[in-house]
């Protein structure tokens, strides 16, 4: 286009230079031609051309800003994030809901802990067989409680694997994301897959530190069941002096 428009003006400039003045005409065969009125023409046609050439170029400079536009807008075909958060939380649902007596539940604990740890066995305790079968009781319980925290942390430790491939999968799709949308969506999943590790240590300190407590109140239990079988054995608790 530019080249032809060249042509264009250097043949007006040509024939400006070689026309005769404004006013001659010449006749053939019976048809008029003024030279004036033809280079007007041309002239208009040349800007007309260069006219139509702005806008091609304006139009072309539209639709690349709309490809562009659609690019930043195209979403991210990778979705590693949504199915694996969901079924780590199932897991870790699953694991803490397998917890054997005394669980997380806030009224569960309110009415199982005093029958399983009493903070006092009265003044005519029961026998020795029942406060030896409430002390196996309190050490089972201790012991499935520390179980439980090997169990979520060896679950945490086997996801790990799992998050660190999903990870790389995204790292990967941000960078080489075609538009701001897809590196932003790469970016949140991301994000959601680290706070479902914080989740995951969450429980595992749950765990942790249920058993804790509950290991805690079996020795307290056992000192409230040693005065227990002290009165059995003495008859009167009258020589027993707690922490003595």
């Amino acid at each position: 286009m530019k080249h032809i428009l060249t042509a264009i003006v250097a043949s007006l400039g040509a024939l400006t230079l070689t026309a005769p003045s404004a006013h001659t005409q010449f006749g053939f065969g019976g048809i008029v031609y003024d030279p004036t009125n033809h280079s007007q023409n041309l002239l208009t046609a040349v800007r007309s051309l260069e006219q139509i050439n702005n806008q091609i170029r304006q139009l072309a400079h539209e639709i690349e800003m709309l490809e562009n536009m659609a690019r930043d807008l195209e979403t991210l075909p990778v979705h590693v994030a949504e199915g694996l958060i969901r079924d780590r939380i199932a897991r870790i649902r699953e694991l803490m809901g397998r917890a054997e007596g005394i669980g997380y539940g806030v009224e569960e604990i309110e009415v199982e802990y005093e029958e399983v740890y009493p903070e006092t066995y009265g003044d005519t305790p029961p026998d020795s067989a029942v406060l030896v079968e409430d002390a196996r009781q309190r050490w089972q319980q201790s012991r499935t409680a520390y179980r439980q925290t090997l169990i979520v942390s060896a679950g945490a430790l086997e996801d790990n694997e799992t998050d660190a491939a999903a990870i790389g999968e995204l790292v990967a799709a941000s960078q080489s994301a075609v538009g701001n949308l897809q590196a932003a969506q790469a970016g949140n999943q991301i994000e959601a897959i680290q706070t479902e590790q914080l989740m995951q240590i969450e429980a595992i300190m749950a765990a942790h530190y249920r058993a804790e407590a509950l290991e805690r109140a079996r020795q307290l239990a056992e000192e409230e069941r040693a005065r227990a079988r002290l009165i059995n054995f003495l008859g009167d608790d009258s020589a027993y002096t707690p922490g003595g």
